[in-house]
């Protein structure tokens, strides 16, 4: 584990928890009903894409893509998806590719919460 990692955790904000049963447009619902409301989801995978999680929030084409501004999903504010390949970014499916994407996909996120955070009332 990396040093930045490792203070996150240390911190007490990075928990890992297992996956969730499914993706809502407000947040996430756990295997046993409970619900998280989340600002930002970053979906990540490589090799093959894993996207039927996502299909009851219609943004699944026929092609099994998600359409995307940057990393984001264009019908879902608040999704951004990494690692899915030449869709998602060039190499972004490898190790070595997908760290320039990640961290873009990670600037994206800050930047749009921030900017969700000046304009609440």
């Amino acid at each position: 584990m990396v040093a930045p990692v490792k203070a996150a955790r240390e911190r007490g904000v990075l928990n890992a928890v297992r996956p969730f049963r499914e993706l809502t447009e407000k947040g996430v619902i756990w295997q046993d009903g409970s619900q998280t409301a989340c600002d930002a989801v970053i979906w990540c995978t490589g090799f093959r894409p894993a996207l039927r999680h996502l299909e009851s929030l219609g943004i699944v084409t026929q092609e099994g893509k998600v359409a995307l501004s940057g990393a984001q999903s264009v019908k879902v504010p608040g999704l951004w998806l990494v690692g899915y390949g030449e869709w998602t970014g060039f190499a972004s499916a490898t190790l070595i590719g997908v760290m320039r994407y990640a961290k873009a996909t990670a600037l994206e996120v800050a930047h749009a919460l921030q900017d969700e955070t000046l304009t609440q009332p």
